[in-house]
């Protein structure tokens, strides 16, 4: 578990965020939901530790990691598995050097050792036969692939995405999603991912965070969140034709619900 406090944040003057807390819970997909500039990437790099907050901080598992010593620090990045927006493939490195560099840099494990967790890892995320394949030669969707296997390589407790889908078409992006989910929920770890992507959100949203303007206006889970009065999100939601009419047809047949069940009611009287 996660936890961040009263979390706020300025550059030249201008505050991105405005004293956010929250919770993000073990096992379970927790999503950084908002437009592009309401302070997601930002507040996932200040829970991370590569920006320090103004005011406020982070605990992991209950130690706090904000301000805390060096060493604490460092221990707890080692738990720390991250997945890039853009994968963030090393070019001159094949998929399995990919996978092994953090293993090589986090761990004291043999050669052999680092082997057998580089295919298991590939073996979990479906590319068991892409070893020695170039980032070059293969496709956004095995990048995002290689990036989840690499960033789960050294075991870590925690799991931070940047925009998992970013540049994957429809089908792909689902995949993408539905493989995060099942190794939150395979391995406990907690999971923090930053989206504006309503597909995620209605897929793997057990828990969203929902930024506007730096605050923390609403969270929830993916069914809380297609019934709520709040505007803002509302207008962020709805803002496809799509959405807006399968939010029609909800209401309409909970308007019918309805009345069925004044109907049976009023025949029990």
């Amino acid at each position: 578990m996660i936890e961040i406090h009263n979390i706020h944040k300025s550059f030249g003057g201008k505050k991105v965020l405005d004293g956010v807390s929250g919770v993000f819970e073990t096992g379970k997909t927790n999503l950084l939901l908002g437009a592009s500039g309401t302070g997601k990437s930002v507040l996932l790099k200040c829970i991370v530790g590569l920006i320090k907050p103004d005011i406020g901080s982070v605990t992991f598992d209950g130690t706090y990691y904000t301000n805390n010593k060096l060493d604490i620090r460092q221990e707890i990045r080692r738990k720390i598995g991250m997945l890039f927006q853009g994968s963030a493939l090393f070019d001159s490195m094949n998929v399995e050097e990919n996978v092994e560099f953090p293993l090589k840099m986090l761990t004291n494990m043999s050669k052999s050792e680092r082997m057998d967790r580089v295919n298991f890892c590939l073996s979990r995320v479906g590319l068991e036969n892409a070893n020695h394949k170039m980032p070059s030669e293969i496709s956004g969707g095995m990048k995002k692939r290689v990036g989840i296997a690499r960033a789960i390589a050294p075991n870590c407790t925690y799991l931070f995405c940047d925009e998992p889908n970013s540049g994957l078409d429809p089908q792909t992006a689902i995949t993408i999603d539905e493989l995060i989910k099942e190794i939150t929920e395979e391995y406990n770890i907690t999971t923090i991912i930053v989206t504006h992507d309503m597909n995620s959100v209605i897929e793997i949203g057990d828990k969203i965070m929902f930024l506007y303007k730096g605050k923390k206006l609403w969270e929830g889970n993916n069914v809380e969140i297609m019934d709520t009065d709040i505007k803002e999100l509302n207008d962020f939601i709805f803002a496809n034709r799509l959405m807006r009419d399968a939010k029609k047809v909800e209401d309409e047949r909970a308007e019918e619900e309805d009345r069925v069940e004044e109907e049976r009611k009023g025949e029990t009287r």
